[in-house]
């Protein structure tokens, strides 16, 4: 069976880009993108911080087990991985 085209929404603002990438997956998308010869050459100072901002480290916390199977049951209806649902909503919390 062919999988089925991921179409791109046509996303207005940075917050609709940032909770839109925050919960799906590119590769899902590759069929809807057009490909590229231009290079971007980032400085070594911002390719740094994007490194040490995207470096992620082990954090055991414990949670009551029906949060956790709420969570993996939203994230399951979403189709993306409990952990990463998580780490979106923390995310969220902190930017408020």
């Amino acid at each position: 069976m062919k999988k089925k085209t991921m179409r791109i929404p046509d996303l207005k603002t940075e917050e609709e880009i940032d909770r839109f990438w925050s919960t799906h997956n590119l590769t899902d998308y590759l069929d809807d993108t057009e490909k590229v010869d231009e290079v971007l050459v980032l400085t070594p100072d911002l390719a740094r911080r994007i490194r040490e901002r995207s470096r992620k480290r082990l954090l055991t916390i414990r949670l009551e087990e029906w949060r956790i199977a709420r969570a993996k049951a939203i994230a399951r209806a979403k189709g993306i991985p409990y952990q990463r649902l998580i780490r979106y909503w923390i995310s969220r919390g902190m930017a408020d």
